[in-house]
């Protein structure tokens, strides 16, 4: 790796900094930048239609504001600004904003396309960093503060001789803001500001974009502390942030730059947007719920935002992608299975109203999931896991011997397939066998006699290999009773070790099951068996028959 062409980014010394410290209590203001940012990433970019369709989406989330284009570079986000105005699909609520380059035909235009709306924010922009003004632009300081003070008196006189009732809102962006020195980007902004004149009362915002990701996130929480203390309209304005995900840490630099002082959060559903992508607002907003913070957003169902998302931009979401992805509350690992399994069981003992289920951060109903996929059953799971699908989806609760001997079974067939097992291969695997062993030896009839206080004596037509005989016995009860006419007829001497049935809540039309563990005399090996059936007599003989077929075939 030719790690020596690049160098660290200049830091900034902030010794006395207070947001690690700092804490997050509410939501910040949110504004999309689907309809722009993140439109404009595409392969093949959203038409007037889909783009309207999303816009409708976004309000029914719960944005407020939406940056909807560009509407001075290309006729598609004119022609759709002046759709949603003209066909009043702006809420009264909600302010479309939309960006706009510092030169005044552009803004001429773009101040033509928003004309009727209820609520604009209109987002200056100029490039400020030390690469841009030398590589791009070959200008020193002063002619970029006077390109940014030129395109903010431009909107001003506009909003001054605008004769509607539009609510104009002012926001500007140095942009590349955390790659421009620190004291440069407050003179540029408190310039603009100067002109603009915010008040208490109606604030502008000041934007400051991560537009390219170069520093770790802490870094670029300094600099928004540094802003936030050093501009002289911090009372008058709403510090927003932007940033984008180069270095994968697009989530914690929003996160820590709200805890440096940001009140706004600009970003797009899922994180789409140029080169790695915007911050993914949704990732934001649940990291708030999940701390007891309302998010003011609506992601609780995850699958039509998901569906919206894909079939409208063409992109996919990916099956690990925070809260939203199809894997995400998904458990492979044995003991993981087995504590999420155990923390639903303790959350329903104690009638607990506060989630606390290991290995899932939030109850995946809350984003509207099920919990039908979080255990799934492969070659990694373990006991947990398969007792939590055998119970969730069939009723059936396995004793610990069956849990131990069933596994063996589970990772056989899985290690030979390599793949996993929905929920009822894994019940076909346990029917097949523990229940349905129907070989050599079966079951006709049965009948049970009752003889004095404890003791009962068996009459049952067995069948061997498809021929019937009839076996007879007594014994202290109906499970030794029979035990000794089976053996008997049999000439091999064993005795049951455990006994354990319930009634089946679901997954089959049978009502009971019963577990069998038998004791072969001759060497003290241990067989299993289960029965199942609508009677707990006829269950309990059919899992010996069961326990004792698996005995012989081994």
């Amino acid at each position: 790796m030719n790690y020596e062409k690049y160098r660290r980014p200049v830091e900034i010394d902030l010794p006395d900094r207070k947001w690690p410290s700092a804490k997050v209590t509410k939501a910040p203001q949110w504004c999309s930048v689907d309809l722009r940012d993140g439109n404009q990433a595409l392969e093949v970019p959203m038409n007037l239609e889909q783009k309207a369709e999303f816009f409708s989406y976004l309000v029914k989330l719960g944005f407020k504001t939406i940056e909807i284009g560009f509407p001075a570079a290309s006729d598609t986000d004119y022609n759709f600004c002046r759709y949603l105005i003209e066909n009043d699909m702006i809420p009264d609520d909600v302010a479309i904003q939309v960006l706009t380059q510092s030169r005044s035909e552009i803004i001429e235009k773009t101040m033509d396309a928003v004309y009727g709306a209820p609520n604009v924010v209109v987002h200056l922009y100029n490039s400020t960093s030390t690469l841009q003004r030398d590589v791009v632009f070959e200008f020193g300081k002063d002619e970029c503060i006077k390109l940014a003070e030129d395109g903010a008196r431009i909107i001003k006189d506009f909003i001054d001789s605008y004769e509607g009732d539009t609510n104009w809102i002012l926001e500007y962006s140095p942009e590349s803001f955390s790659s421009t020195e620190p004291d440069f980007a407050v003179e540029i902004c408190d310039r603009v500001l100067d002109i603009w004149q915010p008040t208490k009362d109606h604030k502008a915002i000041i934007n400051l974009p991560e537009t390219v990701e170069y520093s770790m996130p802490n870094v670029y929480a300094d600099t928004i502390e540094y802003f936030c203390r050093n501009t002289r309209w911090r009372d008058s304005i709403l510090v927003s942030v932007h940033t984008h995900n180069d270095r994968g840490t697009g989530v914690a630099a929003s996160e820590l730059g709200m805890l440096a002082g940001a009140d706004r959060v600009e970003g797009t559903l899922f994180g789409n947007g140029e080169r790695t992508g915007n911050v993914d607002i949704i990732t934001l907003a649940i990291n708030l719920m999940m701390h007891g913070i309302d998010p003011e957003l609506d992601f609780s169902n995850m699958n039509e935002c998901i569906d919206v998302y894909e079939d409208l931009t063409g992109m996919k979401v990916e099956p690990r992608h925070p809260w939203a992805g199809k894997l995400v509350f998904t458990a492979f690992s044995g003991s993981h299975q087995d504590a999420i399994n155990k923390g639903k069981k303790k959350m329903q003992e104690r009638g607990s109203k506060i989630w606390a289920v290991p290995y899932l951060p939030i109850d995946p109903a809350d984003v509207g999931r099920s919990y039908e996929p979080i255990i799934r059953i492969n070659s990694q799971s373990g006991r947990g896991g398969i007792s939590y699908v055998m119970e969730t989806y069939f009723g059936i609760l396995l004793p610990k011997s069956f849990q131990r001997d069933f596994l063996k079974i589970i990772k056989q067939e899985t290690d030979s397939h390599e793949t996993e097992l929905l929920p009822q291969q894994v019940f076909e695997l346990f029917d097949d066998n523990y229940i349905n062993v129907l070989t050599p030896y079966g079951l006709n009839t049965f009948t049970e006699h009752a003889i004095g206080d404890k003791r009962s004596e068996v009459e049952a037509v067995i069948t061997v290999n498809g021929k019937e005989g009839t076996i007879r016995g007594s014994g202290n009860g109906l499970l030794d009773a029979f035990v000794n006419a089976f053996g008997g007829f049999t000439g091999t001497k064993f005795s049951i070790q455990m006994y354990n049935e319930h009634a089946m809540m679901s997954g089959t039309d049978s009502a009971a099951i019963t577990y069998i563990e038998i004791k072969r005399e001759s060497d003290g090996r241990i067989f299993l068996g289960a029965g199942v059936s609508s009677s707990v007599t006829k269950s309990s003989v059919r899992a010996i028959i069961s326990a004792y077929n698996r005995m012989i075939k081994e």
